[in-house]
């Protein structure tokens, strides 16, 4: 069994000081409060749960940088899918595990000790199927191992261009399957995965998914996690409404039976009664606030979806930063630039906005990718040290360490990570990350050429 020792650690009843956890077989096996250290303890300033981050798609860090050049005066959403539509149009296999690893290094560096992949990139180049199905998946787990992170794969199943069945556009030929295939990828995909880690499923969304083949591929998530992209866009809205006479996320929540296991990924244009409903389902609003104002989603209703009881977790989703301060910042920082007001997600019980935000983020991300969270003996020892000799943390108290670390310090804070018992992250940088940047630099120089 291996001690580490904190000053500091965050404990599902709150903070306690001079903390002596012990690990076992990949678990937290004890928790001691008030004792000093042990000669043999490695010893740390501060400690949190490492956080799950329930939306992403690897491959797209190496896309960071390329869309922001203004190609026609309506640049969105969509003016931005044609420019991932050409870069991936020239990955192959190795190309994504380098990618991908690439961010999953950067992920554990920022905090982040679970992903949650959204895998829609599963065809040959010329939109042929690979004669292993699980080709690409197996290159996400690749990709896993080699960076240490713990991994809920998510395959997407990806039929269509629009709503009502409208023909897959030629673009999206490495993303398309049939029924009967994406069984069959669904279950070469689990065999690929390690012991700790996890299967779910992901229809991509209502445009590229019918109701009929949406009823038939969720048995195949076998009681795992369901994903699904909803009401990113409102041309989307408009589009399903013209399809439906209802808005994306209502029509789920009337038609798919949407419970704790589903996690609703971004479900930024929310009507009132579709916060209220979508809170009391159970299930969990997957956000990706630096992605969804890198692309000009919009702004989802935080306010009253947490007042209502809802609950929701982070992602990347394009990778295009990577830090999970980040994203906890930018949650809170679009609710004040909507509400021209400070200090929108905190609440009496929590006054403080970090805390509020991490504890519900943990939570949520827990729940959605299916996994335990939280530095509790039988708990996963998944840990994330912050170095109190930031200048972020100058002066800092338990009240507020999150609150710095959040909105003053992110990522350049994190001193080490251990993810299941092993440390990955030492002094802010991954064990790997040379080696993994190395092969990153010289993929993207050869696709960029």
């Amino acid at each position: 069994m291996q001690h580490l020792w904190f000053e500091h650690v965050l404990l599902p009843q709150g903070w306690a000081r001079q903390v002596r956890i012990g690990i076992e077989g990949g678990r937290i096996a004890s928790v001691e409060m008030g004792l000093a250290p042990q000669p043999e303890d490695s010893r740390h300033a501060a400690a949190i749960p490492g956080l799950c981050n329930v939306h992403s798609h690897g491959f797209q860090r190496g896309m960071a940088g390329l869309s922001e050049r203004r190609s026609r005066p309506d640049d969105d959403f969509w003016s931005w899918r044609e420019v991932m539509y050409r870069f991936l149009g020239q990955l192959t296999p190795e190309g994504i595990e380098a990618i991908t690893a690439q961010a999953y290094v950067e992920m554990l560096e920022s905090g982040y000790t679970r992903v949650g992949e959204f895998h829609y990139l599963h065809n040959d180049i010329d939109g042929g199927c690979y004669a292993d199905p699980a080709e690409t998946a197996g290159a996400i787990v690749a990709a896993a191992e080699t960076a240490g992170i713990g991994l809920t794969l998510l395959p997407v199943f990806y039929a269509h261009a629009d709503f009502g069945g409208a023909p897959p556009a030629p673009g999206q030929k490495r993303f398309v399957y049939d029924l009967d295939g994406f069984a069959r990828l669904v279950e070469a995909s689990r065999a690929k995965l390690p012991a700790d880690a996890n299967l779910g499923i992901a229809p991509h969304s209502l445009r590229a998914v019918t109701p009929d083949e949406l009823r038939t591929i969720l048995p195949l998530a076998d009681g795992g996690p369901i994903h699904i992209h909803a009401a990113e866009q409102v041309k989307e809205v408009e589009a399903c409404l013209a399809w439906s006479g209802a808005r994306p996320v209502e029509w789920l929540l009337d038609n798919a039976q949407v419970d704790a296991r589903w996690c609703l990924v971004h479900s930024t244009h929310l009507d009132e009664r579709e916060c209220q409903r979508l809170a009391a389902s159970g299930a969990v609003a997957g956000l990706c606030p630096v992605t969804e104002a890198n692309l000009g989603d919009g702004t989802f209703p935080a306010i009253a979806y947490l007042e209502a009881g809802g609950r929701f977790a982070t992602g990347t989703d394009s990778n295009i930063l990577i830090d999970a301060a980040s994203e906890l910042r930018a949650l809170e920082y679009s609710q004040r630039l909507a509400q021209r007001r400070r200090a929108l997600l905190a609440d009496d019980k929590t006054p403080s906005v970090g805390q509020r935000l991490f504890d519900a983020a943990l939570a949520g991300g827990a729940q959605a990718l299916g996994v335990e969270t939280g530095l509790a003996v039988g708990a996963p020892a998944d840990l994330v040290a912050l170095d109190l000799t930031h200048t972020a943390f100058a002066g800092a108290d338990d009240a507020t360490l999150l609150d710095r670390w959040i909105f003053a310090a992110g990522r350049s804070a994190v001193d080490a990570v251990w993810r299941g018992g092993v440390r990955c992250v030492s002094n802010g940088r991954h064990v790997a990350a040379q080696a993994v940047a190395s092969r990153y630099r010289r993929t993207l120089e050869k696709l960029l050429a």
